[in-house]
């Protein structure tokens, strides 16, 4: 009698355990896939709310890589005096300045625009000390000329940075 009881209570057990299993195994997908549903909302929901501030740094960084370029940047910049050291001080101060304005915007844009944006600014900074140390640069209005004529062959640093910018601004859309 013993032995039949204890089958019974095996018998009324494995239906228990077996619905008890199943419940837990459709309770645990259901949580899992509303945890999804709720991350997938609240992501969509900040990338609509960050967009725009997304667009505003890529706006700035195209402010900064515009003002970069050495034609902009040396008719904005007038020297001071007619000492060459003097003017590629300025220049390349002006540069750090506006880039140090812009500091912030790295965390905005991706680290391989960020990257280009730091080359590009290192590249104008390099063409105006090249410019400074030829031999016939020894005047500030001298140096201006050499780094005026060097952009008329060549293309400007910030004009690379700038194209990458922009198609990185039409993959967001």
């Amino acid at each position: 009698m013993d032995a039949d009881r204890i089958i019974d209570l095996f018998l009324f057990t494995i239906p228990s355990l077996i619905t008890g299993l199943i419940a837990y195994y459709f309770f645990k997908e259901h949580t899992k896939n509303e945890d999804g549903r709720r991350r997938f909302l609240l992501k969509k929901e900040l990338q609509v709310n960050s967009l725009p501030t997304r667009l505003q740094a890529y706006e700035r960084m195209t402010l900064f890589l515009e003002r970069m370029t050495p034609s902009n940047l040396l008719i904005r910049v007038y020297p001071t005096s007619s000492n060459k050291e003097d003017y590629e001080a300025l220049l390349i101060q002006n540069i750090e300045q506006e880039f140090e304005h812009n500091l912030s915007q790295q965390i905005y844009v991706t680290e391989k625009c960020w990257s280009i944006i730091n080359a590009a600014k290192n590249a104008t900074i390099q063409l105006i000390r090249k410019a400074s140390l030829l031999e016939k640069t020894d005047t500030a209005n001298k140096l201006r000329e050499v780094i005026l004529t060097e952009m008329m062959e060549r293309r400007s640093p910030s004009d690379a940075a700038l194209s990458f910018l922009k198609n990185e601004v039409k993959d967001i859309w």
